[in-house]
């Protein structure tokens, strides 16, 4: 018995060994493998999520899913995530020049933050697609056609340039290329659901990230740290962070706290205080959903001047906002309605 138990003892470190620590952002790069699930490959290799937080694509690979789903790094704050008998080729995976092709199937692309410095690119066919702000976007190979749930997208296409709104789709098949509405419930199915979900996942990730910083390490919640504006080794602002307990990574804002278009919070170090808190089935967690809006009414962190107010709308939403500087901080955008 000792003997197994050393042996698996040594299994286990060896595991451990193979994945990030807490904060490691050396694989966290655009192209990043984040979640598998089911059957995918790296070109003919295999996938599975012990490859999770290991595998980069690099420019000219491609991820292909068979009976399966995966979700892929870009920027900070913003993700790929692929469905099933797709696949996604990068092409290029710089910070400042980011782009892909998806060659068949589906993505799904959610963008909680981008900077106007950030030129990410979605190949489709002929048109090449650019994210402008945030949004949620669907794209389509097989169909050849880009659907717009949030947000706004730059097409290209046969020399000519045009912009499609949220609840506007794209047929690049058409005769005459004009966006036109479509029906977003009629859409909202099973690979869209999984996007949700993992994107709710990844938001109690980065509250679970971002108190270890604010807290000075993991388990901690010393509200010293933050009234010192000191924070835990590791701590290198706005960026991806590797959070063991969900065994991916997670977005971290520098400042301030963004809502993503499903509606889940991303909080900073500075105001993850302010997250939402539920007790339920013996167990202490975040509780984030669609319409969610803070209670308090001021914050303030350093970096920026001023904070934020929030005030209930008759609809149960959210009113108003704002934007302070040093880097974006205070609280920004809203769920989907």
């Amino acid at each position: 018995m000792g003997l197994r138990a050393r042996v698996l003892g040594i299994a286990a470190l060896a595991g451990l060994l193979c994945v990030p620590g807490w904060g490691d952002v050396s694989q966290a790069q655009p192209g990043a493998l984040n979640y598998i699930e089911g059957q995918a490959s790296l070109g003919s290799q295999p996938l599975n999520m012990k490859s999770v937080g290991s595998t980069q694509l690099q420019a000219g690979q491609s991820l292909t899913t068979q009976d399966g789903k995966a979700e892929i790094l870009l920027t900070p704050g913003v993700f790929l995530r692929t469905g099933p008998n797709s696949s996604v080729r990068m092409d290029s995976p710089g910070l400042a020049d980011t782009a892909l092709t998806l060659l068949h199937g589906r993505a799904m692309v959610e963008v909680a933050n981008i900077y106007r410095e950030n030129n990410i690119t979605v190949r489709l066919g002929a048109a090449s697609v650019r994210l402008t702000g945030r949004g949620l976007f669907d794209f389509d190979a097989d169909h050849n056609q880009v659907r717009v749930f949030d947000g706004v997208l730059e097409v290209a296409v046969d020399g000519k340039t045009m912009h499609v709104h949220g609840g506007h789709q794209l047929d690049l098949n058409a005769t005459k290329l004009k966006a036109r509405g479509f029906d977003k419930k009629a859409f909202e199915d099973d690979f869209y659901r999984w996007s949700s979900l993992r994107s709710s996942y990844l938001a109690e990730a980065n509250v679970d990230a971002a108190r270890t910083y604010y807290a000075g390490g993991p388990g901690g919640f010393a509200t010293s740290g933050f009234a010192s504006g000191g924070f835990a080794p590791g701590w290198y602002g706005t960026g991806w962070y590797w959070d063991p307990w969900f065994s991916a990574y997670t977005w971290i804002p520098g400042d301030g706290f963004f809502y993503s278009p499903f509606g889940w919070g991303f909080y900073s170090p500075f105001t993850v205080m302010y997250a939402p808190l539920y007790f339920g089935n013996g167990h202490f967690g975040h509780a984030f959903g669609p319409g969610y809006r803070p209670p308090l009414a001021a914050v303030r962190s350093p970096g920026f001047s001023g904070g934020f107010r929030t005030a209930p709308s008759a609809v149960g939403g959210f009113r108003g906002g704002f934007h302070g500087g040093g880097g974006g901080g205070g609280f920004h955008g809203g769920g989907r309605r």
